[in-house]
C-alpha cells in the first residue's frame, strides 16, 4: 500500500461495466484538480486495497472511494463524495447526503443490480489512452 499515489483519492470501478467506465470518464473529464486514480475490481491491485481497508467483497458490488490513510466510502456514499471535488457545480449532487443512506443505497442497489442489462457490458476493462494511462492504478 506504501505504492499508492499520495494526496489522490481513488475510485475502485467494476471494469467491464459500461455504466461504470462513462462514469470514470465523466469523472477524468471534470476532475480539474486531478485529485482521483482509478483501479478496475478486475486487477490485480484492487484486491490488496479492499483487503487492507477491510471491506467483505461478498456485500459489495458498487464503486468504493478510498483515501489513504483517511477513509474509505461505498455505494451512494461514494459516488457523492466524488460529486463533491468535481467541477461544473457537480458539487451540488452533495446535498443527496441528507437522504438516509438506506434510501440512497437501495436506488444505488437497484441500478448496480441492472446495469449490465440496461447499459451492457465489456469482455475486458478498458484499456486508457496514453494520455491517461497515468491515471490509471495497476
Amino acid at each position: 500500500m506504501q505504492n499508492l499515489p499520495k494526496n489522490k483519492k481513488i475510485i475502485l470501478f467494476d471494469g467491464v461495466c459500461n455504466l461504470c467506465n462513462t462514469a470514470v470518464q465523466f469523472v477524468i473529464k471534470h476532475d480539474k484538480k486531478d485529485l482521483f486514480r482509478f483501479v478496475a475490481l478486475q486487477s490485480d491491485l484492487a484486491p490488496s486495497i479492499i483487503k487492507h481497508i477491510g471491506i467483505n467483497t461478498q456485500n459489495i458490488d458498487s464503486i468504493i472511494l478510498y483515501e489513504p490513510g483517511v477513509a474509505y466510502y461505498v455505494k451512494s456514499e461514494a459516488a457523492l463524495e466524488i460529486a463533491k471535488h468535481l467541477s461544473g457545480g457537480l458539487a451540488l449532487l452533495s446535498v443527496f447526503k441528507v437522504l438516509p443512506s438506506s434510501l440512497s443505497n437501495s436506488i444505488y442497489d437497484y441500478v448496480a443490480k441492472n446495469r449490465y442489462k440496461w447499459f451492457g457490458k465489456k469482455e475486458h476493462c478498458m484499456i486508457p489512452t496514453p494520455e491517461l494511462k497515468s491515471k490509471f492504478l495497476e
